[in-house]
C-alpha cells in the first residue's frame, strides 16, 4: 500500500525537511580536510538536537549513527568514524534524515572536500544532481512511477562520456516512498527495468524520496563486513543525490531544499507547489 498525506501531513514534513537541509548545510561546511567523518555525525546530531527533531538514521535496523557518510568509492551507507579523515580532494555524500511529529524528511549530497578534484569527477557530482532534478521535473499528476526513473536515466545517458567511458547507474540501491516512516512503498529505480512494468500513478498526496547515485564506472556494488557500507566493485567513486518530494495538487514541492525546489525547477519549466510553512 502506497501512503497518500494530508496537506497537513505534508507541512509536518515540509518541517522535517527543512532541518534536513540545514543538517546539510552545516555538514558541508564541516567536511575539511584534517575532519574526520565521526566530526560531521557529531555536527549532524547537534543541528537535530538545536531543532528538537530526532535522527531516523540513528538506530534504523541497527545502523549506529545520526547521518551516512560515503566517501569516494563509497556509494551509501558509510558509518561515520574516528579513523576516516577527509583529505583535499575526496568527496564525500552525506545522507541525512530528520524526524518532526512523527514524520520524516530524507536526502542527500555530495560535497567537494578541500580542492584538486579531477573535471570527470566535479562532472559525476554534477550529472548525478542534474539526473536527480530530471526525476523530480517528472513528478507530475497523470505520470507513473516509471516516468520518473525515465526522466533520470535519459538525463544520465544523454550526457558525455568520462574518460572512465561509462557512468553507472548503481542498480541495487534506489529511491523509495517517504511519510510516517523513512522507507515505504513504492520502490523507485533510477533507470527502466521493463518487466517491472509502469508502477503506480502518480497522484496528490504522494511522497517519493528521489535519489540516484552514479559512478564513473559499474553500476554492481558490495557491502562491505560491517554489513552496510556499500562500495562499488571496480573501485571506481561514486555520487549520490537525494531529495524528498511531495506531489500536491498545485504541483510537487521538494521538501528537503530550502526554496522547495523552486528556483532548480522553474529552468525546466516546472512552477513548485506553495511551500505550506510560508
Amino acid at each position: 500500500m502506497v501512503e497518500i498525506k494530508t496537506p497537513a501531513q505534508i507541512a509536518r514534513m515540509r518541517a522535517a525537511g527543512l532541518v534536513v537541509a540545514e543538517v546539510h548545510r552545516a555538514c558541508a561546511a564541516a567536511a575539511v580536510p584534517g575532519a574526520t567523518t565521526k566530526d560531521l555525525d557529531e555536527v549532524a546530531a547537534k543541528v537535530l538536537a538545536e531543532h528538537g527533531a530526532k535522527p531516523n538514521f540513528l538506530g534504523y535496523g541497527g545502523f549506529p549513527a545520526t547521518i551516512c557518510t560515503s566517501v569516494n568509492d563509497v556509494v551509501v551507507h558509510g558509518i561515520p568514524d574516528r579513523t576516516t579523515v577527509l583529505a583535499s580532494g575526496d568527496i564525500i555524500s552525506i545522507d541525512a534524515g530528520a524526524i518532526v511529529d512523527g514524520w520524516h524528511g530524507d536526502a542527500a549530497i555530495t560535497v567537494f572536500v578541500g580542492e584538486g578534484h579531477p573535471p570527470e569527477v566535479r562532472e559525476l557530482s554534477r550529472v548525478t544532481e542534474e539526473a536527480l532534478w530530471a526525476g523530480i521535473a517528472a513528478v507530475r499528476k497523470g505520470n507513473r512511477l516509471v516516468d520518473v526513473s525515465r526522466a533520470i536515466e535519459q538525463y544520465i545517458r544523454r550526457q558525455p562520456l568520462p574518460p572512465s567511458g561509462k557512468y553507472g547507474i548503481v542498480e541495487q540501491y534506489g529511491g523509495h516512498g517517504i511519510g510516517s516512516e523513512m522507507h515505504m512503498d513504492p520502490h523507485l529505480l533510477n533507470y527502466v527495468e521493463r518487466r517491472r512494468g509502469r508502477g503506480p500513478k502518480l497522484v496528490p498526496g504522494l511522497c517519493l524520496a528521489i535519489e540516484p547515485m552514479v559512478s564513473l564506472g559499474t553500476p554492481h556494488t558490495h557491502v562491505l563486513p560491517d554489513e552496510w557500507t556499500v562500495k562499488t566493485d571496480d573501485g571506481t567513486w561514486a555520487a549520490h543525490w537525494e531529495h524528498s518530494v511531495a506531489l500536491t495538487e498545485e504541483g510537487p514541492l521538494v521538501l528537503t531544499a530550502p526554496d522547495g525546489g523552486a528556483a532548480r525547477l522553474a529552468q525546466l519549466g516546472v512552477t513548485t507547489a506553495p511551500d505550506p510553512l510560508a
